[in-house]
């Protein structure tokens, strides 16, 4: 089966580093002849509020419903985001809220706490951004937002394998620095990791 790849771009600045980081990754990617489609989730139009909670349905907006396709079309999720205040950022903390629904991304067994996960044959790359040095936020602080995707996310959804690649710090970085980084993200993305 061939690598179809969902980008999802969790940073809401169109000029920021992540964004590079998007670009350098597709580019190798589209080079080595994988399938990609793009989620920019700063560019969708919805409410990042589920505001009903899973009490009463809040429809999806028609953007929300493409990404959807774009999630269950792919079978390699890349996300891309800086890591704010050991987490994601609100709109991407949105977006994962309204669109890994019940019924979507799993469903709930009848009188169980159990529950059935939709999206068991996909693989994941978490490519995070950091402004303090990956190994402090490991040792640290015990990598908080890589528990919360990984294991809480994508791990409960079914994706079992998930990688991740941390880059810090950003903050302060020189060009060599940026520069080194977007070459090893384009190794990855040149297959499809």
């Amino acid at each position: 089966m061939s690598k179809r790849v969902a980008l999802i771009i969790g940073h809401p600045d169109k000029e920021s580093y992540n964004f590079a980081i998007a670009q350098a990754y597709k580019k190798a990617a589209e080079i080595s002849g994988f399938e990609i489609q793009e989620i920019i989730i700063q560019d969708l139009h919805f409410n990042p509020n589920l505001q009903f909670g899973y009490r009463k349905r809040t429809e999806l907006e028609p953007d929300l419903i493409k990404s959807q396709e774009i999630l269950k079309w792919a079978n390699h999720l890349v996300w891309i985001y800086p890591v704010w205040w050991g987490s994601v950022p609100a709109i991407m903390k949105g977006f994962l809220d309204r669109i890994l629904l019940p019924g979507f991304a799993f469903s709930k067994k009848k009188d169980s706490l159990w529950w059935d996960k939709h999206f068991t044959n996909k693989t994941a790359r978490l490519i995070c951004t950091l402004d303090q040095p990956s190994w402090y936020y490991k040792w640290f602080y015990s990598s908080p937002s890589h528990k919360a995707m990984k294991k809480l996310t994508l791990n409960f959804i079914g994706v079992k394998k998930v990688r991740i690649t941390t880059i810090g710090p950003i903050r302060l970085s020189k060009e060599k620095f940026r520069t080194k980084w977007l070459k090893k993200v384009e190794e990855l993305g040149r297959l499809a990791k």
